[in-house]
């Protein structure tokens, strides 16, 4: 954990290498009125532009790819990127018979580039609207870092018949910012150096993101890729300025606490051990201990990013668990007994989000090697 605290920290101390691609703000119980709101004024989607229109007159820039009678997959985007972060992988699904749904959140990508309504209440409520919109039902949310907890602030109030699972990558649940609360999250200070670097020079600042431990390009041995880093850029400068400086707050400050809680759909957690932007002993290692119904998947060595990995994500996503099998290993203990959290290593891993789709417990009980945190699944 020093050693992330110190590679992001080194950006606010005048470096360029603080990398951070994150979750989302504003806590709350309960069905917002504004997500209410939000949904029913939604205007209805244009097939001709890919908007949808919400209440207070932003416009939703989304994808929409596949037979509307498939079980729909819906993809949320890290911060501060766009839908088409998702591209590879809804490119993948809709090969294997999905209708496949991203959308920009408001201030990124294409959607409108908004000055307010940059909290994790909004973002909700939009994903609401988009919901209601494209009449999705039975849908699986997928979300990465930011996007993870849009979904698991969405998932915890979405009306019923909406969603059938969900999947959390790399993201930030329950917490990232540092607190009595949270004493092994990140320094405030360490946020407020993202937004100093955001102000002075975002485009420079948006080239040392992915280039560094975003994608573990900041690893020894590792295979950089420029086109990553450009794809990365781009989606990036596509959005607003002000929106992404919102973001900041939203990622870093957000308590979804309560929103694991709420959540009773089967939920499936995977994470890298190496993500040094959202590091797992402060995210999946504790939110995997507040689901209801949620199984852990740790990757050996990957990094935030996974781009590499993406085929090898899909493959896991799109199996059913094996029993027991070299490479995989379970921690148990806590309040619901057996509790699978499996550590995969390359080329070991048939466990994953069609494990999501044809979701079936194990309970094996193996001890995590280098994983001194305990994760508890429930229900």
């Amino acid at each position: 954990m020093e050693q992330e605290t110190h590679a992001l920290n080194a950006y606010g101390a005048g470096s360029r290498r603080v990398f951070l691609t994150g979750s989302v703000m504003a806590v709350g119980i309960g069905l917002m009125p504004g997500l209410v709101a939000s949904a029913s004024a939604a205007a209805p989607p244009d097939p001709k532009t890919g908007f949808v229109t919400v209440a207070d007159g932003t416009e939703i820039f989304y994808k929409d790819w596949g037979p509307k009678e498939a079980q729909p997959i819906v993809f949320h985007h890290g911060w501060p990127l766009s839908a088409d972060d998702w591209d590879n992988q809804m490119m993948f699904f809709l090969g294997q018979g999905y209708r496949v749904i991203a959308h920009d959140r408001r201030g990124h990508g294409r959607s409108t580039q908004t000055w307010t309504g940059n909290e994790m209440d909004t973002y909700a409520a939009d994903v609401v609207a988009l919901a209601a919109a494209l009449d999705l039902k039975n849908a699986i949310h997928v979300g990465h870092s930011t996007g993870g907890g849009e979904v698991a602030h969405y998932v915890a109030r979405a009306e019923p018949g909406r969603v059938a699972k969900a999947v959390l990558i790399g993201a930030v649940p329950p917490i990232m910012v540092k607190s009595d609360k949270n004493p092994g999250g990140l320094p405030l200070s360490v946020f407020d150096g993202f937004r100093s670097a955001l102000v002075a020079n975002r485009a420079q600042f948006y080239r040392d993101i992915p280039s560094g431990p975003f994608y573990g390009f900041n690893r020894p041995g590792a295979k950089v890729s420029q086109g990553v880093i450009d794809n990365w850029w781009r989606q990036g400068m596509m959005g607003g300025a002000k929106a992404h400086y919102d973001c900041i707050k939203a990622f870093s400050e957000t308590d979804f606490t309560d929103d694991l809680k709420k959540m009773s759909v089967p939920t499936l957690l995977m994470h890298g051990d190496d993500d040094q932007i959202v590091p797992i002993a402060d995210s999946a290692l504790l939110g995997i201990k507040l689901l209801k119904k949620g199984t852990l998947k740790v990757y050996k060595g990957l990094p935030h990013g996974q781009a590499d990995a993406a085929r090898r994500r899909n493959r896991d996503r799109c199996s059913c668990p094996s029993p027991v099998r070299s490479g995989v290993r379970c921690v148990a203990d806590g309040p619901a007994g057996g509790v699978p959290v499996r550590r995969e290593r390359a080329g070991q891993h048939q466990a994953g989000l069609l494990h999501l789709c044809r979701y079936r417990r194990s309970r094996l009980r193996f001890p995590v090697p280098q994983v001194s945190a305990r994760a508890v699944r429930s229900g």
